[in-house]
């Protein structure tokens, strides 16, 4: 599997799904995919960490951002 930001997948094991917003390598040798589920009631979404070898792609468009006339975090830095 290659890991692409964007697309739709579902954990085999516990049957979350989402969108795959983050991956990540670690010093030990293993790779997680973030998935973010979808907003239930207007509640901020679930986002879990999953091992890579545990997701499988979902067919559906891929989601693409284009943030160049904005880029950088959606909200303000914290003030002290």
């Amino acid at each position: 599997m290659t890991e692409k930001f964007g697309y739709p997948a579902r954990d085999r094991i516990t049957g979350f799904e989402g969108t795959v917003t983050g991956v990540t390598d670690y010093i030990s040798g293993c790779t997680q995919v973030l998935l973010a589920g979808k907003s239930r009631d207007g509640a901020e979404p679930t986002s879990l960490w999953f091992d890579v070898q545990r997701i499988e792609r979902l067919g559906g468009d891929t989601i693409v951002l284009d943030n160049g006339l904005t880029p950088g975090p959606d909200r303000p830095a914290p003030i002290r």
